[in-house]
């Protein structure tokens, strides 16, 4: 006889929140709702029901439905939630399950990058994360977007059709900016400018894979990975630095994969517990 039961992933993050819902028929996990919503200036906590509540409403399940719920990214303190998983962690679940054979991730989010290198099993072998300095990030990108007048999904698009770069400072996000502003009030075309930025990225993201020793396929998370023009110029830069050939790919549930990585371990998690609960008592006097 079929069981049937569902976990869920909320992933708490800078700028947005993401919420999986999974359905699990005798083990098998298949995605039944995803949701991302923008944080806009709100309590995250307040977003994150939001998140959690759209993707219940897209199965008309209610909160008691589902067998666990795990949190993930800066979502420690959800008050429906079951349990916490670190964000390395969750992303590396939810690449290899977008992408089946990925050994290594890059996740771009709105405030920091990071390289995993992960086990067949999506543990977390090793990591590499940017500075602190915001460029190269999704809210780095959303601020150049606003200086050219354009939106979030025409960054990419626009930087692939320019055939020239225009240079770009790559020392600090504020640097970066300021040569934006220079370019934009010099009527350097729009692409010719998203080119330049993405390439200066690119070299920094580039030596974050090189520094962790990715190899084979790697995986795109977070709010960048649907940025084809940056996809685009880091596998320029990884194609002319002569190091080991890497494959970089996205899928449409990368902007999600933290909040899917919680939803598939929260599974794990509650098997566990379950099996714990079922277990006889030992007696503390048994010999």
């Amino acid at each position: 006889m079929s069981r049937t039961l569902w976990t869920a992933g909320v992933d708490v993050g800078t700028s947005a929140v993401k919420a999986v819902l999974l359905r699990w028929d005798d083990g098998v996990p298949t995605l039944a709702a995803h949701h991302r919503e923008r944080i806009h200036r709100r309590d995250p906590s307040q977003v994150g029901q939001v998140a959690f509540d759209t993707v219940l409403d897209a199965q008309k399940l209610s909160t008691k439905d589902v067998a666990y719920v795990a949190s993930t990214g800066e979502g420690d303190d959800l008050p429906f939630r079951d349990g916490h998983f670190y964000g390395m962690t969750t992303h590396a679940r939810g690449a290899t399950f977008a992408l089946p054979g990925t050994s290594a991730v890059i996740d771009i989010g709105a405030l920091h990058a990071r390289v995993m290198v992960i086990s067949e099993d999506s543990r977390v072998l090793r990591s590499k994360m940017t500075s602190q300095c915001a460029a190269g990030t999704g809210q780095f990108l959303e601020n150049i977007a606003r200086y050219l007048g354009i939106r979030s999904d025409e960054i990419g698009p626009l930087s692939l059709e320019a055939t020239r770069a225009e240079t770009c400072s790559g020392i600090c996000a504020v640097l970066s900016e300021t040569d934006v502003i220079n370019m934009v009030s010099r009527g350097i075309p729009k692409g010719e400018i998203l080119r330049g930025v993405h390439d200066s990225i690119a070299q920094r993201l580039a030596r974050l894979l090189r520094s962790a020793d990715a190899k084979g396929q790697v995986a795109l998370t977070g709010g960048l990975a649907a940025d084809t023009g940056l996809k685009a110029a880091i596998e320029r830069v990884l194609a002319s630095d002569k190091g080991a050939p890497l494959v970089l790919l996205a899928s449409p549930l990368s902007a999600v994969a933290g909040a899917l990585g919680a939803a598939l371990w929260g599974h794990h998690r509650h098997l566990k517990l379950a099996q714990r609960a079922q277990a006889p008592a030992v007696s503390a006097h048994a010999a």
